[in-house]
């Protein structure tokens, strides 16, 4: 095979027992990272060259994480995943990993430098969805939805008000700058857009995480962007919660598709797991549902819940339960 590949790395997270990191294999080398500060038809074109990647699958890969070194296979999608168990105790933080492909004569090449988060055992957890979350995306239009995806490079995409600060009080809840808070943003947004998301989130200074996105898409899917089987993103956050199982998590989402429902769900599934779900009220004529969707969950399982229309009521409900703390508020 030619050596001519791109290995991306997404960053990865884990505790000792239970580490795991993704990423996908492509044809070719780009000749430079993807800066996501164009306007008008070059964000447009920039943008829609993430559909243009030619994902490559079967290709062998090699990771090395301290002493130790574990081989997979890619997808036929180009998609990968290494899971492990660490030989050494990993102390909470970010660690360092690479991966390369595995030449015909065994040897490694086209190494790609990654990243993986090791989060404090007593710490929160928070899973947070991204479209009509935290950005303002119009996902449940697709003409909305793609307007705003080519119209608006990563630094005029809007946030809504007050969202940045009450995810940095989240991240600081209970802890240290030294080890905050891990967030996991989990959308139906296609791995295409890890850049660009990655770049929006960094220039609003959100709490930095890692993302689990959905499948990579090809040009002529374009038009689908966004749209993936809801039962994935359970699947996502049901993975998060038997790796951490000692973390309690906080579930913040919307109502403009099936985020309540899927949350819902999770609590009944793990009961003891989840402290509180966040839904922002997007969509009023789900208000009702939304509502009764909370009321319908196990009394027993003593799960905070609370449908917001804007930040500074989720922010004073995360006071009320103390998730957060009236000081941290003033600042």
């Amino acid at each position: 095979m030619s050596t001519s590949i791109e290995i991306k790395i997404y960053n990865g997270y884990g505790h000792s027992k239970n580490m795991v990191v993704y990423g996908h294999v492509f044809k070719g080398k780009r000749k430079k990272q993807p800066i996501f500060d164009k306007k008008g038809w070059k964000h447009t074109l920039s943008l829609l060259k993430l559909f243009f990647l030619r994902p490559i699958g079967n290709v062998r890969l090699r990771l090395f994480f301290y002493d130790q070194i574990y081989e997979t296979t890619a997808d036929e999608d180009g998609f990968f995943k290494f899971k492990w168990s660490s030989s050494i105790h990993l102390e909470a933080g970010l660690h360092d990993l690479k991966i390369g492909f595995i030449k015909n004569d065994n040897s490694t090449d086209c190494f790609t430098d990654g990243k993986i988060y090791v989060p404090h055992s007593t710490q929160y957890a928070f899973v947070s969805d991204i479209d009509d979350t935290v950005l303002i995306s119009h996902s449940a239009t697709i003409w909305r939805r793609l307007r705003e995806l080519l119209a608006k490079n990563a630094y005029r995409r809007k946030l809504f008000s007050d969202n940045v600060v009450w995810y940095n009080m989240l991240s600081r809840s209970g802890t240290d700058p030294e080890h905050l808070n891990p967030f996991f943003y989990v959308s139906s947004s296609e791995w295409n857009l890890y850049d660009y998301l990655h770049d929006i989130f960094s220039y609003n200074k959100l709490p930095a995480g890692s993302f689990l996105l959905s499948h990579f898409k090809r040009w002529h899917a374009f038009f689908k962007t966004g749209r993936t089987k809801h039962e994935d993103k359970y699947r996502r956050i049901a993975r998060l919660l038997r790796v951490f199982p000692k973390q309690k998590f906080v579930l913040i989402g919307d109502n403009s598709q099936r985020d309540p429902i899927i949350y819902t769900a999770l609590v009944n599934d793990y009961p003891d797991r989840i402290t509180a779900i966040y839904i922002r009220n997007i969509k009023k004529k789900r208000t009702a549902h939304t509502l009764q969707l909370f009321n319908a969950l196990s009394p027993a399982a003593n799960i905070q819940t609370c449908l917001f229309n804007t930040n500074n009521e989720a922010i004073e409900h995360s006071v009320s339960i103390g998730l957060i703390t009236r000081e941290e508020c003033l600042g």
